[in-house]
């Protein structure tokens, strides 16, 4: 039976109006300063950042236009007019029906705000803006200045508000008891299945949303495909598996990661653990406002090889932005605003990090969780316990 949780009944489905007026506000004096006199988004994360529109629809297509001043349009199926009016009530909704061009009515909502010669931003994110409507809107309207403005939402969503803080909080609280519930599923002969079903069960019996990804559950043999899933194979003594998951409350996450053996951990494993706790320690040591997120990775990378040296090609990051997130992920969008060597990013306070420890000497194996940057360092979301699981 899934413990009771100690905070407060979920609020109200959208975000306080309060907040997403100052969210809107936030983003035209962004507009006014890169002097753009509309802006395009067609991404969920950064439609609900501006609407509080939450809801399935975003499979098909959805284009917010943020005029510099006036009412806000979104530009849907016909179908959802109802939702938008119920959830999304701070705008206009234009819609398209089935079997019609979205581009027209863009481009019909785009000629009521905007002259030519005005510039416009676009978010042109190809996992959300098909390029035939792209295109279409191009030839449609050579009168305007089309100017890439992808990053602007993700800009305005990395550090997060105290409501934001709030959410991403009760998230953490429910990804660990879905961990607690999977790795207790964990069993000899039993099926990875069973282990998603039971950490399912947990997190939206809790309060959870569906979340952006699905739990990531898999044999440490196959480790190294990333972003592969369960399947009704059984569970063999002396195996490692895999529990990567997040639980998703008014659509912020907070992923974390373990990695558990049946029966008994081999040697190699134990050795493994003591790296990736190096890591993940230094990795949570080393977030502090102003810091560099190429420090971040040296620090990460140099805590594992001091434990135990990595022979393979190097991770390609030790962490990622996280917060809003719709399927297909919960990194927030196509791009993973990943902590890599070289970057430059300027860690700031109130951002939250999907922080990941993950080595593959002398045996793969993961340990991960969310962290919130805060004034005087790194505050540690998901609290469980990082020791190497024999179940």
């Amino acid at each position: 039976m899934t413990a009771m949780l100690d905070f407060a009944p979920e609020p109200p489905i959208r975000e306080g109006v309060t907040e997403l007026r100052g969210r809107m506000a936030a983003a035209r004096a962004e507009m006014a300063r890169r002097d753009l006199s509309a802006l395009l988004l067609v991404s969920p994360e950064n439609i609900y950042y501006l609407l509080g529109l939450d809801y399935q629809g975003y499979f098909a297509f959805n284009l917010l236009l943020l005029p510099r001043e006036g009412t806000p349009e979104l530009i849907t199926r016909a179908m959802e007019g109802p939702t938008v009016a119920a959830r999304a009530p701070d705008c206009v909704h234009r819609p398209f029906h089935d079997g019609e061009d979205p581009m027209a009515a863009v481009a019909a909502a785009l000629r009521s705000h905007v002259r030519p010669g005005e510039a416009i931003g676009v978010e042109d994110s190809a996992m959300f803006f098909p390029p035939a409507i792209w295109a279409g809107l191009r030839r449609e309207l050579p009168e305007l200045l089309w100017v890439g403005a992808g990053d602007l939402g993700q800009h305005l969503r990395e550090v997060k508000s105290e409501s934001e803080i709030a959410s991403a909080r009760r998230a953490a609280a429910l990804s660990v008891e879905g961990m607690a519930a999977g790795i207790g599923a964990v069993a000899a002969g039993g099926s990875e299945s069973r282990v998603a079903a039971a950490v399912y069960s947990a997190m939206i019996s809790g309060g959870s949303q569906n979340p952006g990804f699905a739990p990531l559950i898999r044999s440490t043999q196959i480790l190294q495909q990333e972003h592969v899933t369960w399947d009704e194979r059984a569970i063999e003594p002396g195996e490692g598996l895999f529990l990567e998951l997040s639980a998703c409350v008014r659509r912020y996450h907070a992923p974390m990661s373990r990695t558990v053996y049946v029966d008994e951990a081999p040697p190699e494993a134990v050795a493994a653990h003591q790296a990736a706790l190096a890591g993940l320690e230094a990795i949570t040591a080393t977030f502090r406002p102003a810091a560099v997120a190429s420090d971040v990775y040296m620090a990460w990378e140099n805590a594992v090889n001091q434990v135990h040296p990595q022979e393979g090609a190097p991770r390609h990051h030790c962490g990622y932005l996280v917060g809003i997130g719709f399927p297909p992920s919960w990194v927030g969008g196509g791009e993973v605003l990943g902590v890599r060597p070289g970057s430059g990013r300027l860690i700031r306070a109130g951002m939250t990090f999907h922080a990941m420890s993950w080595v593959t000497e002398p045996t793969g194996y993961v340990i991960s969780d969310t962290v919130l940057v805060t004034e005087d360092g790194c505050e540690v979301l998901t609290r469980a316990p990082r020791d190497l699981t024999v179940v």
